[in-house]
């Protein structure tokens, strides 16, 4: 281990990762953990293997922030394929339907995507990590099975049509029709945009799937906040990290607090203090002490300390 990486190694702080098409975000932890020399090192959100963009990577105690940031609305830039469905809603799986796409204009897609704006009832999509009887539905469909996904309610604020635009397959005579749509999207945690594509395809009646996705940004991190991109990674140089009180600024409601306040935050114990979200930020001194949330006769209560 390089002195710079033994010194990173007792900090803490969040990297913000341009994660390049074919890696895991496992894999992104993996180099991180090397790179930074501390194996206290964890992920906000997955991202697939064939998605780029914003991965949150926290390291020792910013570890501690990750749910919460994971949590925050999020921003994709995607491309979705109509005139054929696949079996995981997106390119890496096999085609199963292709009934192409004459006929669906740029109109007509236009006027089905604000269909799928606001509060709508989403179904995951099978290939995904949520657990079905202790196994994730997406090892249940890699090894042939079938699962039924139970539908939620998620927020798409923004779901704009940046471009529409016909494609014709390598290898093929062009007779079947398909369309290109890339689109941007805002929405709360949780929403699947290979579900949108399945879903937009569905309304179209002519089917859908994802072929090209990347996150712009979670919550207040965004791609020009990157201190890692395919390079880094393939590198030896350690990122550069944002403090945490810099994301707590960035990602939460932060109240600073006095000494005799610090000295209680280090215990653990309620305060005498209104608090305006949960969770809010407690800082003293510029450093990040712990995040509380609202309790009861105007009392803040701990969330996480990490002071």
């Amino acid at each position: 281990m390089s002195p710079a990486n033994s010194q990173l190694a007792v900090g803490d702080g969040l990297v913000v990762v341009d994660k390049p098409q074919g890696w895991t975000s496992h894999q992104v932890v993996g180099r991180c953990r090397r790179l930074l020399g501390t194996k206290k090192v964890g992920h906000a959100g997955t991202l697939d293997p064939m998605a780029t963009g914003v991965l949150l990577i926290g390291v020792n105690r910013a570890t501690r922030l990750l749910g919460h940031l994971a949590g925050h609305d999020k921003t994709y830039t995607a491309t979705i394929r109509l005139g054929q469905s696949t079996v995981t809603d997106d390119a890496e799986g096999d085609v199963v339907t292709a009934p192409g796409a004459a006929g669906i204009t740029a109109d007509a897609v236009s006027a089905a995507v604000p269909a799928f704006t606001g509060v709508i009832s989403q179904v995951p999509s099978s290939v995904s990590a949520i657990k079905v009887d202790g196994k994730r539905a997406y090892a249940v469909v890699r090894a042939g099975g079938e699962v039924a996904l139970k539908a939620r309610e998620v927020t798409v604020s923004r779901f704009d049509v940046l471009d529409v635009r016909p494609v014709v397959l390598a290898g093929t005579d062009g007779s079947l029709p398909l369309l290109d749509v890339d689109v941007v999207v805002d929405c709360t945690s949780g929403t699947y945009i290979r579900a949108l594509a399945r879903d937009l395809g569905a309304t179209l009646g002519c089917g859908g799937h994802l072929t090209a996705l990347r996150r712009t940004r979670v919550g207040g991190f965004g791609l020009d906040l990157v201190a890692l991109d395919a390079d880094g990674l393939a590198g030896e140089q350690a990122p550069v990290m944002i403090d945490m009180a810099e994301v707590a600024r960035r990602a939460f409601a932060v109240v600073e607090v006095g000494d005799a306040q610090a000295s209680d935050i280090g215990f653990g114990r309620a305060l005498e203090l209104a608090v305006p979200a949960d969770p809010t930020a407690l800082v003293h001194d510029g450093r990040l002490l712990a995040l509380y949330r609202p309790g009861p006769d105007g009392h803040a209560l701990p969330v996480a300390v990490l002071a």
